[in-house]
């Protein structure tokens, strides 16, 4: 029997069935063309992509008889996802997690939101960072740091990818690598995870799901990451064989489709949104991008590109008892502040926390926020 050697001289571990279902959808060009499909669709009008959206709809809820909710978090995708299920389905109930994160005007909003569910995770945000770690960077290098930081005897070919980028099979994947640039926080002070999101929304959603039986649909779009692209080119809108079934029936539209549907649809936002206007051609919020969870600092180094202002600079001048709350009683000053001190420079200028006119007063009189 001979042996298979991976590019480095080891033995190769054998596919799990999920690695060889992908791989084998990779070499027959089932992923191509599921991607050129995509592009496809996500070219399409808007008017196309409702009546594509609510054909899938209509399939989830027919699939199971009705036994059906909207993951409903009260920002501007769900809302839409909200408006079109019931447009077909008024009974539906929208299933809102309260994190304990949220914007006020997000939670007014779920309040005024006719039935609705709410959900609470086992655990408070304080005791997850205290006992799992800060949500930092990104979901991906997170994880990554979290392995690196905790090596143990049967971690070693996860934490070989993260730390140098080749996998159990010996293949190098550089995108699991955690960069250079973070590898400082691997030493850091505090705790580092992605543990958050799991314990704090996807295990109550996964205790009503078992509670209830009914299965979600949820407002994720491909263009929100490559992990939920290649999801939907996996299972496309309705996923019915996954171990917990979900239809994502928005995942085709981007982000401009969102808006336009609002705005054409006088689609009242909660007010920390601003106002929807187009700007250089395209449609953009005055007010905040995103809503999701208040103090996460999951993409917080690449705010600048939607403006002058980071998340929580905009927090202090919009809700400044809640950034008063996040930055000294939760210790996110702290971790802020060793991050912008121990990474490099041009990452370092990206952890501020201050409004900008407070920089520029301290920078004034010499000092730094």
């Amino acid at each position: 029997m001979t042996t298979t050697l991976d590019a480095h001289g080891n033995a190769a571990a054998p596919l799990t069935d999920h690695e060889r279902k992908w791989a084998a959808a990779v070499d027959s060009g089932k992923v191509l063309a599921a991607y050129q499909e995509l592009q496809r669709r996500q070219s399409l009008s808007l008017a196309e992509k409702i009546a594509m959206s609510l054909a899938r709809i209509k399939d989830w809820y027919e699939a199971w008889d009705g036994n059906v909710s909207v993951s409903y978090s009260g920002g501007k995708d769900s809302r839409v996802l909200l408006e079109l299920v019931r447009s077909i389905y008024p009974d539906v109930p929208a299933v809102f997690c309260h994190t304990g994160l949220e914007y006020p005007e997000i939670l007014r909003a779920v309040k005024n939101t006719a039935n609705h569910v709410v959900l609470h995770p086992s655990i408070p945000f304080h005791q997850v960072i205290r006992d799992h770690g800060w949500p930092i960077a990104s979901k991906k290098v997170a994880r990554g740091v979290n392995i690196l930081r905790n090596p143990t005897g049967r971690n070693k070919n996860i934490w070989r990818l993260y730390d140098q980028g080749i996998n159990r099979y010996g293949k190098d994947v550089p995108g699991f690598k955690v960069p250079a640039q973070w590898r400082f926080l691997v030493g850091a002070p505090f705790k580092v995870s992605d543990h958050c999101c799991e314990i704090m929304k996807k295990r109550p959603a996964a205790r009503y799901e078992k509670e209830t039986g009914q299965k979600p649909f949820i407002g994720t779009l491909a263009t929100d990451s490559k992990a939920r692209q290649k999801t939907y080119l996996q299972t496309g809108c309705n996923a019915y064989d996954l171990q917990h079934p979900r239809s994502a029936p928005l995942s085709f539209w981007t982000e401009q489709d969102v808006l336009q549907f609002l705005l054409e649809n006088h689609v009242a936002l909660p007010s920390v949104y601003g106002q929807i206007l187009e700007v250089d051609g395209q449609l953009v919020t005055t007010g905040v991008r995103r809503t999701g969870c208040v103090f996460c600092c999951f993409g917080l180094h690449l705010d600048h590109l939607d403006g002058p202002e980071n998340r929580f600079q905009r927090l202090a001048r919009t809700h400044p008892n809640l950034h008063r709350y996040c930055l000294d009683k939760l210790g996110l000053r702290d971790v802020l502040g060793h991050c912008r001190d121990a990474s490099p420079p041009k990452l370092a200028q990206r952890f501020v926390w201050e409004p900008r006119q407070a920089m520029r007063q301290g920078n004034l009189m010499g000092v730094v926020s």
